[in-house]
């Protein structure tokens, strides 16, 4: 079967324009070219990605940074000594210095209001704090000014160390949520703000940044107990361990 497609004309209002013009082409011949016609014509499903992420872990991402990290030290009123709670914070300070921080402590009192002498005698008391933890010569001392004196004002300790943050600013609205002028705020995606403040509370509570980017290495084994277990199956025993309480047996681990 074959059909004739000598002449094609297309009648317009001028007269008449050629479309095509073949040579008779077998059935075969005809299907190649439908075919090949209708795999041009295919759309392409792959749409490149978006400008702007979707997630929000990959719009708002945790990073590690070189950042500072600082404690506010309030002293006693009036007699500017720290109780046992300030030294105890204190030495957690000096603890992650040790073990994230470089360079220099920062001390910081301020320069004006009405505890400033109390204030220079609490830097002191602090001074002491962290020489008596073995950083005697890497602390700088200074002060700031004072923007409210009815507020109060404390010390400040401070260092430059690796910490945990997100990369970018909560809390900026690049686009508005329902623009009447335009179709940007019609996508049905989630707002720019969107788990940033997730994503900072998450960074504030981790103690340790690297376990971000690597797991820690496993303890050892408790030998004592791996021990008794086997001990018990080489004389027949039961190996499982069974917890009672006043009430009876609440759990029983590794039994049937």
């Amino acid at each position: 079967m074959s059909i004739d497609l000598s002449e094609i004309r297309l009648k317009t209002g001028g007269g008449s324009a050629w479309i095509a013009r073949c040579r008779r082409p077998t059935s075969l011949g005809l299907s190649a070219a439908v075919l090949f016609t209708l795999t041009a014509c295919g759309v392409n499903r792959v749409l490149p990605p978006p400008v702007v992420a979707y997630d929000y872990h990959d719009r708002h991402p945790v990073v590690i940074a070189e950042a500072p990290t600082s404690i506010d030290i309030f002293p006693s009123p009036g007699s500017a000594r720290l109780d046992s709670r300030t030294v105890s914070r204190i030495r957690e300070f000096v603890d992650d210095y040790r073990r994230f921080g470089h360079g220099q402590i920062t001390l910081l009192s301020p320069n004006s209001g009405p505890n400033v002498r109390s204030s220079r005698f609490g830097a002191e008391q602090v001074r002491r704090v962290l020489a008596s933890a073995g950083l005697n010569g890497s602390v700088y001392v200074g002060t700031y000014p004072v923007g409210d004196p009815s507020l109060a004002a404390p010390l400040r300790l401070s260092f430059v160390g690796i910490k945990a943050k997100v990369a970018g600013r909560c809390g900026e609205w690049p686009a508005d949520l329902a623009s009447g002028s335009s179709m940007e705020g019609w996508q049905n995606t989630t707002y720019w703000n969107f788990g940033c403040s997730n994503q900072a509370t998450l960074a504030a509570q981790v103690a340790d940044p690297r376990d971000l980017v690597t797991p820690r290495a496993e303890d050892p084994g408790d030998i004592e107990m791996r021990m008794r277990a086997i001990g018990k199956v080489r004389t027949g025993d039961d190996p499982s361990t069974k917890w009672q309480d006043k009430a009876g047996s609440i759990s029983s681990v590794g039994g049937n």
